[in-house]
């Protein structure tokens, strides 16, 4: 798979195109371009992911979901692509855990400040150990939620680590 291209339409940091979220004012407050996709969400959708990439016409592999794991060591964060499932074993290894399970939705919804579905990895209420999929890198920008259901941020996934503190690793199974 060949990186994409950067879409042309990044705003400047700081831009208000699409709605304010606490995800566009971490963003903006980071200074890192990033290119608002609102889409119209359809309320009966339980598959946000694959929502959003057929809403806003990309391949699923570049969307990518945001889940909040427990582990022994505390609570983390996995990203990775809505084409592939969260290995929570490696999730937990790379955060340096023995083992860890998916949190509960409303301990997620809590600790992040979003609704699951709309859960962004930037602007969260608890900035908690954030761990990337590598497959991210085979893009010059990524899609993650930007903070609520119907709006994805594009973004580029060296962005997404420096913002979050966030770190690279194989956390997928496909």
């Amino acid at each position: 798979m060949a990186r994409s291209p950067r879409s042309s339409r990044a705003t400047r940091a700081g831009s208000s195109d699409g709605p304010t979220t606490a995800a566009t004012v971490a963003l903006a407050a980071a200074g890192v371009p990033f290119t608002p996709h609102a889409y119209h969400h359809d309320a009966a959708s339980t598959n946000f992911g694959a929502e959003a990439a057929d809403a806003l016409g990309i391949e699923p592999e570049r969307v990518f979901k945001t889940l909040m794991v427990d582990t022994d060591q505390g609570l983390a964060v996995g990203i990775v692509s809505v084409s592939s499932q969260l290995d929570v074993k490696s999730l937990a290894g790379a955060v340096g855990a023995k083992r860890g399970t998916m949190a509960e939705p409303a301990v997620a919804e809590r600790k992040s400040g979003y609704v699951v579905g709309g859960i962004s990895p930037f602007g969260q209420k608890t900035p908690l150990p954030t761990v990337l999929d590598d497959l991210a890198l085979l893009f010059d920008t990524i899609y993650v939620s930007g903070g609520r259901r119907g709006f994805d941020i594009e973004v580029s996934p060296d962005d997404l680590l420096a913002v979050t503190g966030g770190q690279l690793a194989t956390i997928r199974r496909e």
